[in-house]
């Protein structure tokens, strides 16, 4: 059977059992306690916990049948916190950051008995899975270990009808487990039970009899876990039976896959290659690979302990690392989990530099990585359609990825190979070495580790952590703001808001806080707009009587508005006062914050529906949009601009309306983001469409004040498009009059400019281009005249060459040269001198030094290494290739000592 066969086998056969065929959840979990999804359960954990009634049969894209049994193929990913299985990925053939569970569910609905007899009718009788080389394992508990409830009698009386009737010996092919083994719990209270799993023997002869279950060994694996939820762990250790049990499995998809494909369907055994690398989830992928690297995959496996002995063992495990990467990549981008600095983002980051690194053996220097998204897209994309949808996005997030580490890989790698040249087998790598590596060079502390091992040695992680630490808290101090502490508020009262609506407000001051040397004012009720969700706070007045105080900024915290005054002076506690808000500022505000709305509807109509926000500001000068692209064309950018001014010309209406969080939370033309925390009422923000009917072009939660109609936007200008961080670019731009104010700045510039080069401002561009021309020839003459010099000046040097420990050489201080003027003198003596060159020159204060080598003598002396070595003397770095390379420096006083050492070396 194909791969896809045994996956479709595995969802009919449950959805002949009545199990609603529910899709994938993403790997974003919902849960805040996992990094990605780990396990087939994720989606369905409300349901046993009971915060959601079992009604999947409504899920969207679910084959529906009952409401209580589900069936699905889920995307995993076990890389960091608890379930971290990446460093073993390549040494074996069965350890993976991604993989498929299948999975089968029970919401209170079938119990023990259904899920045994369906397990043993689908392995033996529908996979066909020879029964004497199947063994079960059953919960018994270790009473001297505190393992809690009893043996699972039921469970194993169901195996033993099971083995009996195929005239097996259950007491030979059922197994005992402690807790360990075979108690599943989600947490440390909550929804519990003993679990039951099947395991293969993979022997030739398949004769073990159960002595290889649970002992870690590739011979006997297990590929089916039977999960019995029956008992809620209770605070204190105790465990009660839940009133209603549940059933929760998992199937490894590849195991399952490498055990079919590999025996060739169960015929043969002794000449089996049991491996999920060596089945057709993984050879198209490996296909690829071989076309882009020219190499083989050859099956080796390096031995324990080992990360490839022969060179054949490292090929191997680098087509096994690369090929589980881009899983773990292409489907974490698809599903909207970016590679960054933090988090899971950062996991990612470093899986992905990982597989660049390991691509070196393969001979990769150059992007090659997101090359393989076309294979996974062609070969998975129909059963997750989000790969094919999205494999551009894909392909363009992991290339930038790569671009970014190649630039400093080989350099990393090089200093690494210098540093292991002075540390023995068997020690330690220094830490602050390793952290230079990460703080310098991007690798991360796992792949200096790997690289360590690699050579036979550790790594001091204590001493990187020190550093880690430190850079840390350097990184807090310096970027730390001012800690207001509000310990001293004493009321509870939650601030009254009606600043949607009203620019005014009556109000009693509740309490006047001193908050350093800022005091703030806490009012029951205010009109000014609180700082949050990127807006800024609102300024304004308060006043009383004849008195006025200014408010300088609005912060909130908890439910609490605190309004800061521009001076000590504050009204008296108790007493009434009117706010007034500063009006043009919140309009230029609510402009902004409206458009930035289009802007980002805009950006999906002309980048891509994979852009989604990363970050905002909105003030009442400027706004700007982070979001997670590549690096927008000049098009791109003139046809978002054109797009939000459209927009804002059919004076479209914005509404907003209150909602049940649990209504809008699945559909996907409400923009909300992941991360933010939402409570169970939340506003969405709609321009366009019919108030109240959330039929807009555009919707978003958000607690934001915005214009009543796009129109009161006015003018919209990009004013930048730029990078923020890897694989996310930043527009800024402004409206209304800000907009306007802009645009007369660039005509009075234009102005300018055609004024002082004499000509009209319809001619400006014909005579900018006349101006360039003539500069171009001036350039062309000048640099014509420089390489007759140069080659006069080559000429002369020639006379003067040496030999150098056996190596025809050049070296010369050439009094005032610049740098450019040095390096088209060594460029003219390419073609008539075979040797080394190094020259050097001072110029407007600064030191200037050029190294060139001949082809002939790179494997002697290398152009890089001299001036690595001759720039420090000046008070400078440089450096380069083998054959060519530059640095200068401060010092003109020590540039003979330079020239003087670069003979030294030469010579050396």
């Amino acid at each position: 059977m194909t791969s896809s066969q045994i996956r479709q086998s595995f969802l009919d056969f449950f959805k002949s059992k009545q199990h609603t065929i529910v899709p994938s959840s993403s790997l974003m979990p919902d849960s805040p306690n996992l990094l990605f999804t780990n396990a087939g359960m994720n989606q369905f954990v409300p349901i046993f916990l009971g915060q959601k009634k079992a009604d999947v049969s409504k899920w969207a894209g679910a084959v529906p049948s009952l409401d209580t049994r589900a069936a699905d193929t889920q995307k995993c990913i076990r890389a960091g916190g608890k379930h971290n299985d990446l460093e073993d990925v390549g040494l074996d053939t069965y350890h993976h950051t991604f993989f498929e569970m299948l999975g089968n569910w029970s919401f209170g609905d079938y119990f023990k008995k259904e899920a045994i007899d369906w397990a043993w009718e689908l392995v033996t009788e529908v996979w066909r899975f020879p029964k004497e080389r199947l063994y079960a394992t059953v919960y018994s508990p270790d009473k001297s270990l505190g393992d809690p409830s009893d043996f699972d009698q039921e469970a194993y009386d169901l195996w033993a009808a099971k083995f009996s009737a195929a005239g097996l010996d259950p007491k030979v092919h059922i197994v005992n487990g402690n807790k360990k083994d075979n108690f599943w719990m989600m947490g440390d209270t909550g929804p519990c039970g003993p679990c039951s799993e099947l395991h293969v023997d993979l022997t030739p002869q398949g004769d073990t009899k159960g002595a290889l279950v649970n002992k870690g060994t590739a011979e006997c694996i297990e590929i089916w876990n039977l999960v019995f939820i029956q008992f809620n762990a209770n605070p204190g250790g105790t465990f009660s039976p839940l009133p209603a049990k549940h059933v929760d499995t998992g199937m490894g998809f590849e195991r399952v896959t490498s055990i079919m494909q590999g025996s060739h369907g169960f015929k043969d055994f002794a000449n089996a290659k049991i491996s999920n690398y060596e089945t057709d989830i993984f050879r198209p992928i490996f296909d690829a690979i071989e076309k882009l690297s020219g190499k083989r995959y050859g099956s080796t496996l390096p031995k324990s302990g080992s990360t490839g002995d022969t060179e054949q063992e490292k090929v191997d495990v680098a087509f096994r690392v690369i090929a589980d990467h881009i899983r773990t990549l292409s489907f974490s981008i698809a599903d909207g989990i970016q590679p960054g600095n933090t988090d899971r983002n950062y996991v990612l980051r470093r899986i992905l530099r990982r597989a660049v690194k390991y691509g070196r053996t393969l001979g990769f220097h150059e992007p090659f990585f997101y090359k393989l998204v076309d294979v996974l897209a062609e070969t998975m994309g129909q059963v997750f359609p989000e790969i094919r949808e999205r494999k551009q996005h894909v392909k363009d997030v992991i290339r930038s990825e790569e671009e970014a580490f190649n630039k400093t890989l080989d350099r990393g790698i090089e200093l690494f190979n210098q540093e292991i040249a002075h540390v023995k087998p068997g020690h330690q790598l220094q830490g602050p070495f390793a952290f230079k590596l990460y703080d310098t060079y991007g690798f991360p502390l796992d792949l200096t580790e790997l690289m360590a091992r690699e050579r036979g040695l550790a790594v001091d992680v204590a001493g990187f952590n020190l550093l880690m630490d430190e850079q840390k808290k350097r990184s807090q101090a310096a970027q730390k703001k001012e800690v207001i502490s509000l310990s001293q508020i004493e009321t509870t009262v939650p601030t009254k808001f009606i600043g949607f609506d009203q620019l005014q407000a009556k109000t009693k001051v509740l309490e006047v806080v001193g908050l350093k040397d800022k005091t703030a004012v806490v009012l029951d009720t205010s009109s000014a707009y609180a700082e949050m969700g990127g807006q800024v706070g609102d300024t304004g007045e308060l006043s009383q009587g004849g008195k006025l105080w200014r408010v300088e900024n609005t912060q909130k915290s908890g439910n609490t508005w605190l309004h800061f005054l521009a001076d000590g002076d504050a009204p008296q506690t108790g007493s009434e006062v009117e706010l007034t808000v500063d009006r043009e500022r919140r309009n230029a505000i609510q402009r902004h914050h409206t458009v930035t709305h289009i802007l980002h509807w805009a950006i999906h109509e002309v980048v891509s529906r994979e852009a989604s926000q990363k970050g905002s500001f909105v003030g009442p000068d400027k706004l700007t949009f982070d979001f997670n692209s590549q690096p927008l064309t000049p098009q791109q950018v003139a046809d978002v601009e054109k797009l939000v001014n459209e927009r804002i010309l059919e004076n479209a209406g914005v509404s907003w309306t209150e909602v049940l969080h649990a209504d809008v939370k699945g559909r996907k033309d409400v923009m909300q983001f992941f991360g933010d925390k939402y409570g169970d009422r939340v506003r969405v923000v709609q321009i366009g469409g019919k108030a109240g009917e959330l039929n807009g072009y555009s919707m978003e939660l958000c607690g934001g004040t915005h214009t009543q109609g796009t129109g009161e936007i006015g003018l919209f200008r990009i004013i930048g498009e730029s990078a923020v961080a890897a694989g996310v670019r930043r527009i800024e731009a402004v409206a209304g009059l800000e907009a306007y104010g802009k645009a007369t700045d660039e005509i009075q510039l234009i102005k300018s400019i055609a004024g002082k080069v004499n000509a009209p401002i319809g001619e400006l561009e014909k005579k900018i281009d006349a101006l360039l021309a003539q500069q171009k020839e001036l350039e062309r003459q000048l640099k014509a005249v420089n390489q007759k010099e140069a080659a006069n000046t080559a000429k002369s040097l020639i006379g003067k060459a040496a030999t150098l420990n056996g190596i025809p050489a050049i070296i010369e201080n050439l009094g005032s040269a610049d740098g450019d003027t040095l390096q088209s003198i060594a460029d003219a003596l390419k073609g008539q001198f075979k040797g080394v060159v190094v020259l050097g020159g001072a110029a407007n204060g600064a030191v200037a030094l050029v190294a060139s080598v001949s082809p002939e003598f790179t494997a002697k002396v290398q152009a890089g290494k001299i001036i690595q070595g001759i720039a420090p003397i000046v008070g400078g770095k440089g450096g380069g290739k083998p054959d060519n390379a530059r640095g200068g420096g401060k010092d003109v006083s020590k540039l003979d000592e330079a020239m003087a050492k670069a003979k030294g070396l030469i010579g050396a």
